[in-house]
């Protein structure tokens, strides 16, 4: 897929790829592998999980609009931040919502929840190439 035959991402999502793929590894060797981003873009992706990715992220953030809307950065956008911690959230890792000084403690608290509710995904290479989720 190329970015002429993609859909248009929004930041929201983008940031959201770009955190599943620099901490999702491709599982190549003994020690766990290397960190997908890389090998892999987001043209990597297989269409219907970009597809799956990008409704998760868009019911996210119609869901959270007014927490989103809360964060106050000045390198980053709400929406890059939101993305990036929506993937981390979801996933477990050490890091996300919960932990952000840009963030009302409340609001990241509120966002923390709805990201675990979401669920897990995870990231893998399929025989084709091709970047799948489970």
């Amino acid at each position: 897929m190329t970015t002429a035959t993609r859909p248009a991402l929004d930041a929201f999502t983008l940031a959201y790829i770009e955190a599943a793929l620099w901490s999702s590894n491709d599982e190549s060797d003994d020690a766990g592998g290397e960190p997908l981003d890389a090998n892999y873009s987001v043209d990597d992706i297989a269409p219907e999980t970009l597809a799956e990715m990008a409704d998760d992220c868009c019911r996210f953030q119609e869901a959270n609009a007014a927490d989103l809307a809360l964060y106050s950065h000045r390198q980053w956008s709400a929406a890059e931040l939101g993305g990036h911690d929506f993937w981390l959230t979801r996933n477990g890792h050490g890091c996300g919502f919960w932990d952000r000084d840009c963030l009302p403690e409340a609001a990241g608290e509120r966002l923390s929840a709805a990201a675990e509710a979401a669920g897990e995904r995870y990231l893998y290479i399929g025989d084709d190439g091709m970047i799948y989720q489970s």
